[in-house]
């Protein structure tokens, strides 16, 4: 039972991590463009789309997870593992929307004859596409960044708080 307690407890930490990074990012976001944040969240609608904002959504709220479950001290090194595998699937999230990107892109010019009249039409998708493909790493990859040192940083920290809590608890002792 305690562990499920901590487990909907990490989750509901991780969840409120989340939905507080989305709002600083969205309110970074809307100070400096001149769009609200419905037409940001438009925007980011149009150029990822649904299925990348899920992932990186999951994947982030993954690794907050482990990130919260690292700091309540059980089996840490399992869940510094887990976070640095969630933080890298960001980053491999990123680069796969990349190549989907690029792949749309070419595929695009493959399917359409190019000639004066369609030229605006076939640029036009293509640089829909190749939106794709290079914002979905400008997001991705420092955002995975940002989760592995958030990892590692904790677990660099954990030998410390522990020797810190070691001596709090000798310092109880020897009293």
């Amino acid at each position: 039972m305690r562990s499920l307690a901590g487990a909907i407890g990490a989750g509901s930490r991780s969840i409120s991590y989340l939905l507080g990074g989305v709002v600083l990012v969205l309110a970074i976001a809307a100070a400096l463009t001149p769009l609200d944040a419905a037409q940001i969240a438009d925007w980011a609608h149009r150029v990822f789309g649904w299925a990348y904002i899920t992932l990186l959504g999951v994947l982030v709220f993954a690794t907050l997870v482990c990130w919260t479950q690292m700091q309540r001290g059980d089996d840490g090194r399992m869940w510094f593992e887990a976070g640095m595998h969630t933080s890298s699937g960001i980053a491999i999230l990123a680069l796969t929307f990349t190549l989907i990107g690029v792949s749309l892109g070419v595929g695009t010019l493959a399917e359409q004859e190019l000639t004066p009249a369609t030229v605006q039409s076939v640029i036009s998708q293509l640089s829909a596409h190749f939106s794709l493909a290079f914002m979905t790493t400008v997001v991705g990859l420092p955002t995975s960044a940002v989760m592995r040192a958030l990892i590692s940083i904790t677990e660099a920290r954990m030998p410390i708080r522990q020797a810190q809590v070691m001596g709090h608890q000798l310092k109880g002792i020897v009293r």
